[in-house]
């Protein structure tokens, strides 16, 4: 590539960029404008990419993390020649139905790596594809994995206490081919950095075992010295590129009115003329797109030698870079249910997780686990499981420390990434520190499993600030995730194998301290699975309807057998997954619910289970926060008992 290109290359972004917002009346411009140097050498020399095969495997990956830039990244796209955007695209930023959305959003455009938007979850993700490039390159070899992780991250992605638990972790294990480019303009959207922070961004990165670089963002030759310093690094390296927001934007570059606004006709204009930049709006004269084309193909016949290298390694190889679970990977799990029932097995359900991981984990090779220092607690290892280090990553175990922010978005990049299926461990109650993230895989679609125990007021005497009320209720009104509370070892199982085989959704396991005892009798068909069953009872015939999940299940079932005992027939409906009994057919539900009065029980909140009960039913649950005590006493103090739901069951049916 001639370096005296680079100039005209970079103009067809900023215009692209700016025009497009201009049109749209609404964007950022001033990133796009002033990291447009930076990508224009990456792109356009660097990056290994085939637009004709965007999701080769082995491509580099490339993080938009200051998302709100978003045009620099289709401005990009278009000008590489990637096959599903155009100039109609370009116009058609920001608006409804459109693929340019305001932020980069994964599958709307096959170029797009990732979702982002919110500040700090681009840079942590990338984290995350960093070290799935590691884990695949030990276990397959480099000569079909070894590529790079490039983001572009501003101030404000730095600035989000997430990005220091995705740092840290990143030069713990040496993410060498992780590498930064800090948009280093000194602005965010009320003024100057310094008026808010005083942070020396290179000792903190160094102080996180990261090599730091400093650049011009505006010199072309520092730009390239650099990204090959960085590529031949021992460690994650950041790139700060000092830049003009705004460049060449001759009335409001370096200042924060070109941040979130767009730069009005009269400052383009004036723009066009300080940049000698003498086409219409979205016009790319056709020298200039055929540098960008020619650029495109750079890697055409890398693409070609990896794809036959790829196919040498075998159909094993292909399976997982695709997603595809092994033939019978459930053989050793099914044969646990089956051994549970047997033996009537009473375990607390995160005690039944790790069991189901010890049936699973030798028998995926693309599943990676871990927790976020609680590992002891959440029961995530295995005997198959091996930790992952900075000098040996051919392992399946990562120990994330406490950083629960950052687990969650690592677990993103490493499923994006592909060829692993993450999950993760904390407490469900800290899970709120994960939520951002959660909510961005449930956006996105993308397989992420969520191991979270110590589920309800069953936690017991670590008190209320441990004890997850209102999660249930807010992770089930999250469109796009499952949310499992299994029952027993059988539930627990088949919610394991809902999790691994939904390719498009994330799940959430929430898990039980205490002991539950088995009540499935036949594991032959994953009930599970229609998210909500008749565990016991009467079907036809029944007075009420106890509707109960987890721990729960088991006190309805108590109650079932009391009242029966008493001539009073009920049905209880264990219900281990709202969102995949929602999805059932109306007469399956009207079939499971009957049409007699319903009682939920659950030691959580109870906002939402009106839709089930209706205005005449009723609800055992939780009103506020809970309590320090012993878990026993607990249910007693909040009348979570097999006492109130009989009661409740005869109040109804007077």
């Amino acid at each position: 590539m001639d370096t005296s290109n680079y100039k005209e290359m970079s103009s067809a972004i900023r215009f692209l960029s700016a025009d497009a917002i201009e049109k749209a009346k609404s964007g950022h411009p001033g990133m796009p404008l002033g990291m447009a140097d930076v990508a224009t050498v990456l792109f356009s020399r660097y990056i290994k990419l085939s637009p004709k095969h965007p999701k080769w495997f082995d491509r580099d990956r490339f993080v938009l993390s200051a998302g709100h830039g978003s045009m620099l990244l289709y401005s990009l796209l278009y000008l590489m020649g990637y096959e599903d955007i155009d100039i109609d695209d370009i116009k058609n930023f920001r608006q409804l139905g459109s693929k340019t959305a305001g932020h980069p959003e994964y599958g709307h455009l096959s170029g797009i790596d990732i979702t982002t938007g919110p500040l700090g979850q681009g840079i942590s993700s990338a984290v995350g594809m960093a070290l799935a490039e590691r884990i695949l390159a030990s276990k397959y070899g480099d000569d079909v994995c070894s590529h790079y992780t490039y983001v572009i991250a501003g101030d404000g992605c730095l600035m989000e206490g997430i990005s220091e638990e995705a740092i840290s972790l990143a030069g713990h294990l040496k993410l060498n081919k992780l590498i930064v480019f800090w948009d280093n303009n000194n602005i965010t959207i009320d003024g100057q950095v310094d008026k808010s922070s005083s942070t020396d961004q290179i000792k903190r990165f160094q102080a996180c075992n990261w090599n730091t670089l400093e650049v011009d963002g505006h010199n072309y030759q520092a730009i390239e010295k650099a990204i090959e310093t960085a590529q031949k690094s021992s460690k994650p390296t950041l790139i700060a590129c000092k830049t003009k927001i705004g460049f060449g934007a001759p009335n409001k570059c370096g200042t924060s009115k070109c941040h979130g606004s767009p730069l009005g006709e009269e400052e383009i204009a004036l723009m066009r003329k300080e940049l000698d930049w003498n086409y219409a709006p979205f016009e790319i004269p056709a020298e200039i797109a055929e540098l960008w084309q020619k650029a495109s193909h750079r890697s055409d016949a890398e693409y070609s030698a990896w794809e036959q290298r790829a196919k040498a390694k075998g159909q094993s190889f292909q399976d997982v870079i695709s997603g595809k679970l092994p033939k019978n990977w459930d053989k050793d799990l099914n044969a646990l249910k089956e051994k549970a029932i047997k033996e009537s097995t009473k375990v607390a359900t995160r005690k039944a997780s790790q069991m189901c991981l010890e049936a699973i984990v030798p028998n995926i090779p693309e599943i990676v686990g871990g927790s976020a220092d609680l590992a002891a607690s959440n029961l995530t290892l295995t005997q198959a499981s091996r930790t992952i280090t900075a000098s040996d990553y051919n392992g399946n175990n990562i120990m994330y420390g406490i950083r629960e922010h950052a687990m969650g978005a690592i677990m993103n990049g490493m499923a994006l990434h592909g060829g692993i299926i993450p999950f993760g461990g904390t407490f469900f109650v800290f899970s709120d520190y994960m939520r951002p993230a959660m909510r961005l895989a449930a956006l996105m679609g993308i397989r992420v499993i969520y191991v979270l125990t110590h589920d309800s007021i069953g936690v017991g005497e670590d008190g209320p600030t441990h004890q997850p009320i209102e999660h249930l209720a807010s992770y089930r009104c999250m469109p796009g995730i499952l949310t499992f509370r299994p029952c027993d070892v059988v539930e627990t199982a088949e919610a394991w194998q809902i999790a691994l085989t939904t390719e498009n959704k994330p799940s959430l396991l929430a898990l039980s301290r205490q002991n539950l005892p088995m009540l499935r009798t036949s594991a032959k068909e994953n009930l599970s699975a229609k998210g909500g069953y008749i565990i016991a009872g009467d079907v036809k015939n029944r007075a009420a309807t106890i509707i109960a999940t987890g721990s729960e299940v088991s006190l309805a079932v108590e109650a079932y057998n009391r009242l029966k005992e008493e001539g009073i027939n009920t049905a209880v409906v264990s219900m281990p997954c709202c969102e995949l009994f929602d999805a059932q057919d109306d007469k399956y539900q009207e079939e499971v619910l009957g049409t007699c009065p319903r009682i939920a029980v659950e030691a959580a909140s109870k906002f939402g289970w009106e839709r089930y009960v209706g205005l005449k039913g009723d609800i055992i649950g939780m009103d506020g926060f809970g309590a320090s005590g012993p878990a026993e006493k607990l249910y007693s103090y909040f009348g979570i008992t097999v006492e109130e739901v009989i009661d409740a069951v005869k109040n109804l049916i007077k």
